[in-house]
């Protein structure tokens, strides 16, 4: 009988715990299996984007094979795996490693990309919003009370104070009273800046009173109030060609037909673009020309250009170069660059590069380019633009982005350099080879400060607003590489990580820059609330971080440049790329007497 009463509450005991404990358990056990679950499908949202790999700019690269790659890297060497972590700083570790906020917001950019590309573009725009900031400007914009921003050129539509203004600038011109003309019109411009006859009129009474600076200030802002009023547009290009910037000229005539193919007017910017830009050939191939005559009658025809990007060339022969236009001084510097860094040449990495880089090039408006996109093996955040469309960018750049859209945007600014023609400018004026000649080989140590393009400020402007504009237009968010120089700007304020990455050094004024890039973006209702690509981007950006550790590694012991190309993973193509320069040399060298011999009739003529 004691032993039943035993065994009965024995077997009570064990039912409570069945029944109360046990549950729990699998309760937590479902829990931690739906979590992995939901995480597994926020890491296979791109499998299910392949059967839509032509919609809304998405990058066309087989996920299986990416995976494979990452797979394969991660599994490489787990014994130097775990003792280069275990020998890593704590803090180094811990700030690699995103904060949950960051994961959140960047799982729910994914959800928002996925979205996107099924058509749902309504929830897509609503995660995009909710993972973004808002910005001061965006918040100013709703509180302000609204103006009317709708331009008109009939001076009946305007206010009565405007009528007195336009009326008083009409007498002042018929009584020829300076003073009356330049007060009516600056105060119709400021008070009715719709009504765009008066920008263009203040702007030509200012020129007919010699006043010429104040002139090309009135047109630039009211180029910078209505950059897509073919008018404004008009007067601002008949401005610089009338002292001769035929290349500014064509740059306005070309952003205006790119980003408004819909305008009646746009084939006809589009042919002045071209017009424009012939014209600014012609006279740099007069310029260029007629200076080597002047070198060689002066006796200074020397080795000029000795140690930078096209070699041991003589200045006749950097004439000739010259004198083949943008791609071949592109060809010629690429080479030569490529000589000198170690590049990364796993196809997987490239591929997804280069695709971004040609939709991004496609949507640049210089068809005539042929357009290349290298990665050179440096953790350090920095990208370059050649002459003629040839784009380098660091590993970094894409260790450094979250996005898909903020490398698209790095390469959209760079891509805006080449689009402007400000790399051959440069060249050109002698700056662009001065800059790098001091390039050293790499071999293990940072070369990020070693290329260093000298744009001017206005330049870096332009590239910054056309390079928006082409991000936009190839289908990513407008905020892609301003968010990348706020993220980047940002992270080095404290103390402990003061220096700012290369990209952002040799580009001053940062904050200003942030500041008008939201401006460009809120004013022309761009829209930033569009295809991020985030998941296809972390997943190469963790196959690169991979094989940079590998190759960190590697160089070590490397002392040569052609030794770190391999732990880069090039093979050895040092033969090669010279024979290539060779050719281009040779191919110089057959122009010179051509160009000499097109050269004899000027002087003849001049002799006379």
């Amino acid at each position: 009988m004691k032993f039943l009463k035993l065994f009965l509450i024995s077997l009570t005991i064990l039912i409570f715990i069945d029944v109360l404990i046990f549950p729990t358990t699998a309760l937590v056990k479902s829990s931690t299996v739906q979590d992995n679950h939901n995480q597994a499908n926020l890491t296979q949202l791109y499998v299910a984007q392949e059967t839509t790999s032509n919609k809304d700019g998405e990058t066309n690269i087989e996920n299986s094979t990416i995976e494979e790659e990452v797979e394969n890297e991660e599994t490489k060497d787990p014994q130097e795996e775990s003792s280069e972590s275990e020998n890593q700083p704590d803090s180094e570790a811990e700030a690699q490693k995103p904060t949950p906020e960051e994961i959140a917001r960047l799982e729910k950019l994914t959800l928002a990309d996925q979205l996107y590309l099924e058509g749902d573009k309504t929830a897509a725009i609503k995660l995009y919003r909710e993972a973004k900031e808002v910005w001061e400007i965006e918040q100013e914009r709703v509180t302000e009370k609204p103006e009317s921003a709708i331009v008109f050129t009939d001076p009946e539509k305007l206010s009565p104070a405007g009528k007195v203004f336009w009326r008083n600038y009409q007498q002042g011109k018929e009584q020829q009273l300076e003073s009356k003309v330049v007060s009516s019109l600056k105060l119709l411009t400021t008070r009715e800046p719709q009504f765009i006859p008066g920008h263009i009129h203040y702007a030509e009474a200012l020129l007919e009173y010699a006043r010429e600076s104040e002139s090309q200030e009135v047109l630039d802002r009211a180029v910078n109030l209505y950059p897509n009023e073919p008018e404004i547009l008009r007067a601002k290009m008949n401005a610089d060609i009338a002292v001769e910037k035929w290349l500014d000229a064509s740059i306005m005539a070309r952003q205006y037909a790119l980003f408004n193919p819909d305008s009646p007017q746009a084939e006809e910017f589009n042919q002045l673009a071209e017009e424009y830009l012939a014209e600014y050939q012609s006279n740099l191939r007069s310029s260029i020309t007629w200076n080597a005559i002047g070198n060689a009658i002066m006796g200074t025809v020397g080795y000029v250009l000795t140690g930078g990007l096209f070699g041991p060339l003589s200045a006749l022969e950097t004439t000739s170069l010259l004198l083949r236009g943008e791609s071949a001084v592109g060809e010629a510097s690429a080479g030569q660059v490529q000589k000198k860094v170690p590049l990364i040449k796993d196809k997987v990495v490239t591929d997804y590069v280069n695709q971004i880089g040609q939709k991004i090039a496609s949507a640049s408006g210089r068809e005539e380019f042929d357009y290349q996109f290298y990665i050179i093996m440096d953790d350090a955040l920095n990208a370059f633009a050649l002459p003629g469309g040839k784009i380098f960018v660091n590993a970094g750049a894409i260790m450094e982005t979250d996005s898909e859209a903020e490398l698209a945007g790095l390469l959209a600014h760079e891509a805006a350099h080449s689009a402007l023609s400000h790399g051959f400018q440069l060249v050109t004026k002698g700056n662009l080879t001065a800059n790098i000649v001091s390039y050293i080989p790499y071999v293990g140590n940072t070369a990020s400060g070693l290329i260093v393009l000298n744009y001017s400020r206005g330049m870096e402007k332009q590239a910054d607003i056309f390079g928006t504009r082409i991000l936009v237009n190839a289908g990513y968010a407008a905020d892609g590489v301003r968010n990348l120089m706020a993220q980047l700007h940002e992270s080095h304020q404290d103390e402990d990580n003061p220096e700012p990455p290369a990209w952002l050094s040799s580009h001053p004024n940062t904050k200003e820059r942030i500041s008008y890039m939201e401006q460009l973006i809120v004013d022309n209702n761009l829209n930033r609330y569009s295809y991020e690509g985030v998941e296809q981007h972390q997943k190469i950006k963790k196959l690169v971080t991979a094989k940079w550790k590998e190759y960190e590694k590697c160089i070590e012991e490397v002392n040569t440049i052609e030794e770190a190309k391999i732990c880069a993973g090039e093979e050895d193509e040092s033969t090669e790329v010279d024979e290539e320069s060779q050719k281009d040399l040779e191919n110089s060298s057959d122009e010179i007497e051509a160009d000499n011999e097109e050269s004899e009739p000027l002087e003849e003529k001049d002799s006379d």
